[in-house]
């Protein structure tokens, strides 16, 4: 079967499978979009022990980490690699995850409706080519929520892969300029190399997608602030300034000004 024509779920899938550990190392190599993202879920999650559900939550980086500030969280991912990587992380780290289910963003069935106060959907999104699927997982993930409950959804922006492109293998373009002028119009990623396939969102498009599936918007920011393909030396640094940075790039991520020059945007909304 060509690339073109495989089930994009299968290739998502076997990416992570093949990859847990890279997953669960990006956040050590990226610890800017990591703090970010756990400022922003403290500024807007109820307090523990809320239950949290993490749909695409790959090998747990978040679901553990909620779980050991007391969160009762559950584990959903396509990839069984990932999920069962997460098992080994969460026993390493002491904690114990509310449940650990494999399941696809675009049907939670197994889960209980209107169970949970806050939902995490920082991964999906970002590999649902078709905006039809998009809005599919954004209603199932609203199912699960309580009335009222907030959902975190995570977007990779539409000129993160032209900053990565500049900065890694610009010949890479050579005789690939159609295929990316296309990316740019389309924000579709699928021709089968480097990063699996992927849709990149422009970051007009992110509140009004999310509002349109009846969410009222609490905030939308770029997690890597000013450190977009910069934080080498940001993420080597520890304690006071450590802190500093990332109160700087949380406040700075909410500018609109710097959200195109962020890789990872994330939304987050209350159900209304």
């Amino acid at each position: 079967m060509s690339r073109e024509r495989e089930d994009p779920a299968r290739r998502v899938q076997a990416f992570y499978d093949a990859g847990a550990e890279a997953e669960w190392l990006r956040l050590e190599r990226h610890r800017t979009e990591f703090a970010v993202t756990l400022r922003a879920l403290e500024d807007h999650l109820p307090p523990p022990p809320a239950a949290v559900l993490d749909v695409g939550g790959g090998p747990g980086r978040y679901a553990i980490e909620l779980t050991r500030r007391g969160y009762r969280v559950t584990l959903v991912d396509l990839s069984a690699a990932s999920l069962a990587l997460a098992l080994i992380k969460a026993d390493e780290a002491g904690v114990e995850l509310e449940d650990v289910v494999r399941a696809n963003a675009l049907d939670l069935g197994r889960l209980p409706d209107a169970a949970y106060d806050a939902v995490l959907l920082l991964g999906p999104l970002y590999h649902l080519i078709d905006e039809g699927a998009r809005r599919q997982a954004v209603r199932q993930a609203a199912r699960k929520l309580r009335e009222g409950g907030v959902l975190f959804a995570s977007f990779i922006t539409r000129f993160a892969p032209l900053r990565d492109l500049a900065a890694r293998d610009p010949g890479w373009a050579e005789g690939r300029w159609d295929y990316l002028e296309r990316l740019l119009q389309t924000g579709v990623h699928d021709s089968g190399e480097g990063f699996t396939v992927a849709y990149f969102a422009h970051p007009d498009e992110v509140a009004p997608f999310m509002e349109a599936q009846g969410f009222a918007t609490l905030g939308v920011m770029g997690c890597e602030g000013v450190a977009a393909g910069h934080e080498e030396k940001i993420n080597a640094l520890t304690g006071e300034a450590w802190a500093r940075w990332v109160d700087l790039n949380y406040r700075l991520g909410q500018d609109p000004a710097l959200w195109g020059a962020s890789d990872h945007l994330l939304y987050a909304g209350r159900k209304s």
